[in-house]
């Protein structure tokens, strides 16, 4: 017998009826892989880009902003997804009502031509957001802090 029927004999394989699938890859529902994942949309959509001469960064969301209307729609309904994920992860509604603050402000000023744009390259919301989110994540306990907090003393001895 070769190896290709060895699935097909009785006992070999999985029983009839569980489930194959394999867990995706961004199915990790843990605070840390939710947060990085986060962190990495906010760095593509806030400040991706360089722009050489003035040394400012810039995003994906400011670039598709420049098409009006329809790219300060998507760059809304992009950051969202932020706003999103920070309820899966159970952060509380005033976390979620100021996040959506910060989305809807910087669309609602995106809609302006040009001063809108500058002001979504400067204002960076996705940042401020998941920002938010990680130190009410530190805070909760549901996440190890970045940061140590104190002061350090040396000891010559």
């Amino acid at each position: 017998m070769d190896f290709s029927q060895a699935a097909f004999r009785r006992g070999a394989g999985p029983a009839p009826g569980a489930d194959t699938r394999r867990p995706h890859p961004l199915a990790d529902a843990s605070p840390e892989a939710s947060l990085v994942r986060l962190e990495a949309l906010a760095h593509i959509l806030d400040s991706a880009f360089l722009i050489p001469g003035i040394n400012r960064r810039v995003g994906l969301e400011a670039v598709i902003g420049l098409v009006p209307v329809v790219g300060d729609i998507a760059g809304m309904v992009i950051s969202s997804y932020i706003v999103y994920e920070a309820k899966r992860l159970g952060a509380p509604r005033w976390l979620i009502a100021r996040m959506a603050l910060n989305v809807a402000f910087d669309g609602a000023v995106g809609v302006v031509p040009l001063a809108g744009d500058l002001f979504d390259a400067a204002f960076k919301a996705n940042r401020r957001n998941v920002r938010l989110l990680r130190r009410w994540l530190e805070r909760s306990g549901k996440l190890r802090p970045s940061v140590i907090e104190g002061s350090a003393v040396r000891l010559d001895g």
